[in-house]
């Protein structure tokens, strides 16, 4: 690997490119980004001490590109601390016991929470999670009502589920929830 500016697109474009649309999944932005990165790189090309390999000190400019794309789009916030996985993949902070969830099911009381739970939902994602989990609507035909693609509905089911997981155990499975 060399440190000449002019090899930088040969040499890593290729891994630059797959680990932007790994985050970003949007082949367009991914490469937008990887443009903003090399540019990045090359005008502070002067600035590179060496101290680490050209393409670590790349994909480090990267992340930061990456980050501002989704600060831009909405879709990560400042403020964004809260760790669900650590580092290997692992839960951060383990579920709580649920103990038997099913049997819970047909209390009001719990429905009353799951629906509280629901309403604080965002609109796009408490629109996705209803159609395709509480009315089981054909994943196809989710994406057709929403106008969105497949990997957009599995991205707002997700964050939906990781929402609801949260506000359930805080409000209803949690130590000290009085029921």
């Amino acid at each position: 690997m060399t440190c000449d500016p002019a090899k930088w697109l040969e040499e890593h474009g290729d891994v630059l490119y797959r680990f932007a649309l790994s985050r970003l999944r949007d082949r367009t932005l991914a490469e937008d980004v990887v443009q903003e990165t090399l540019l990045g790189a090359l005008k502070n090309a002067k600035d590179f001490e060496g101290r680490a390999e050209v393409r670590t000190w790349l994909i480090g400019i990267l992340r930061n590109k990456i980050a501002d794309q989704l600060r831009r789009t909405g879709r990560i916030r400042e403020d964004s601390t809260e760790r669900i996985f650590d580092d290997r993949g692992a839960w951060a902070a383990a579920p709580g016991d649920w103990h038997d969830p099913e049997s819970q099911l047909s209390s009001k009381e719990f429905q009353q929470t799951f629906s509280d739970c629901m309403e604080k939902l965002p609109e796009p994602l408490a629109e996705a999670f209803i159609l395709r989990e509480v009315e089981e609507t054909d994943y196809e035909e989710v994406c057709d009502a929403l106008e969105i693609s497949a990997t957009n509905l599995s991205t707002r089911l997700y964050r939906a589920r990781l929402l609801l997981r949260k506000c359930l155990e805080q409000n209803w499975f949690g130590e000290g929830v009085k029921r």
